[in-house]
């Protein structure tokens, strides 16, 4: 690694003033960035620590919302009494996230932008990387892409998010705050990470210097029927082959509402609404559910090492779905 400078934010303005000074990065918990500068996939000259600034707290809001500030620790939100009795959906994918060690330094903020762990994206030895050198091509497309998308994704990238919590969140209608040098604005998870299109080097919709404030929770309406499922290949806190967020609204063995978001299978979180309408009104059962699954799918495309991912995600929907609705 060569030097670096280091300098640490009183507050949030102060940050994003540092901030825009060249080759400048944030840094929180560090637990992916410094990962990416010891394989030379980041670079930056100088780091802004931004672990002292007030972005730490959980707090309720009026109306029954929850604050999650940026900088909260993933283990801090993880067992929050609030997250835990309100949004278990939310611990459940922390706590399943990475090992106690790296949840107790990881930080909502980061954990947002977390970036791909393709294989050709982490290593610098593979020259076809677009997210990591753009125009150079895509090395998983004809390369090992078992981890990799078979939704939403391009010509460009085949890469998918790695975050548990993200799932989670999309779930969850989160809304991330964001405070810059143009001023704040509110995002909803939605909007916030991209597909990869021909510009798969941009993960998000932030501007240049655009600082995560905090991450909204609406008003509990999923605490008593939520499931986090993640399928890996071994349960010591691997990435997800693929990973489902169910979380329904329930009365008398009826679906009022449903969210469900798949994780490991495209470059952000995926959601289809139709899908989840479909739900609605009805009473919960597996026939149901593979067809809410059959339209979260749609489209959806393998390649060599990873066609198996289909009909592995059309299982975890079912399950998770049947867990979710199971629970009393």
């Amino acid at each position: 690694m060569r030097s670096i400078d280091f300098e640490q934010a009183a507050d949030p303005a102060g940050a994003i003033r540092l901030v825009q000074q060249p080759d400048t990065k944030f840094i929180g918990g560090g637990t992916n960035l410094i990962d990416l500068m010891k394989g030379d996939v980041e670079q930056p000259a100088r780091l802004v620590d931004i672990n002292h600034i007030g972005l730490d707290r959980i707090t309720e809001l009026p109306g029954g919302s929850l604050r999650i500030g940026a900088a909260a620790r993933n283990s801090d939100t993880a067992n929050h009494p609030l997250v835990r009795t309100r949004y278990p959906l939310l611990s459940e994918a922390l706590l399943s996230g990475a090992s106690p060690q790296l949840r107790n330094m990881a930080t909502v903020g980061g954990n947002l932008l977390q970036r791909t762990r393709c294989p050709y994206f982490m290593d610098t030895a593979f020259a076809m990387c677009n997210k990591r050198a753009p125009g150079s091509g895509c090395g998983a497309r004809e390369g090992y892409n078992r981890m990799h998308a078979i939704l939403g994704m391009s010509d460009a990238c085949i890469a998918v998010n790695p975050s548990d919590m993200n799932v989670a969140l999309a779930a969850l209608d989160a809304v991330v705050q964001v405070s810059g040098p143009q001023g704040a604005r509110s995002i909803p998870i939605a909007e916030f990470h991209r597909l990869p299109g021909s510009t798969p080097q941009r993960d998000t919709v932030l501007l240049p210097a655009e600082l995560i404030t905090s991450v909204d929770l609406q008003p509990p309406l999923f605490a008593r029927h939520a499931r986090y499922l993640k399928v890996r290949d071994r349960s010591s806190y691997a990435f997800a082959l693929v990973s489902v967020a169910a979380a329904l609204d329930m009365s008398g063995g009826v679906v009022r509402q449903a969210r469900i978001a798949l994780g490991g299978v495209a470059h952000k979180p995926w959601r289809v609404p139709a899908a989840e309408s479909m739900l609605a009104g009805q009473p919960l059962d597996d026939a149901r559910s593979a067809r809410a699954a059959a339209l979260l799918l749609e489209g959806a495309q393998g390649f060599k090492d990873n066609r198996f991912k289909i009909k592995l995600a059309q299982r975890a929907i079912v399950r998770a779905l049947r867990e979710a609705g199971g629970k009393a």
